[in-house]
């Protein structure tokens, strides 16, 4: 699992047929001090996420394809939460 801030969106004109009606979200990686950390991702939104929500992603088919709830979809990575507060004590 990752956290990330949602930095925009993707829209595609065709998708595979169990992603109709998602949104498919841009997704930059954050390090524990909320800044950038890695490469940007490109997950599906299971919890209805926004441009600029700190989220919780995974980034294995089998959680992602689960947490959307299609498990014979050809998905990498989704957004399962939205982080309210990170605390490190």
């Amino acid at each position: 699992m990752i956290i990330a801030r949602v930095i925009g969106s993707v829209v595609a004109s065709q998708k595979q047929a169990s992603h109709e009606g998602k949104k498919i979200l841009l997704l930059q990686p954050l390090g524990l001090d909320d800044q950038p950390l890695g490469d940007v991702v490109v997950a599906l939104d299971a919890v209805d996420a926004g441009v600029g929500d700190r989220v919780l992603a995974v980034q294995e088919g089998f959680s992602a394809m689960t947490s959307v709830g299609h498990t014979d979809s050809p998905i990498d990575a989704a957004v399962i939460g939205v982080v309210d507060l990170v605390e490190i004590e």
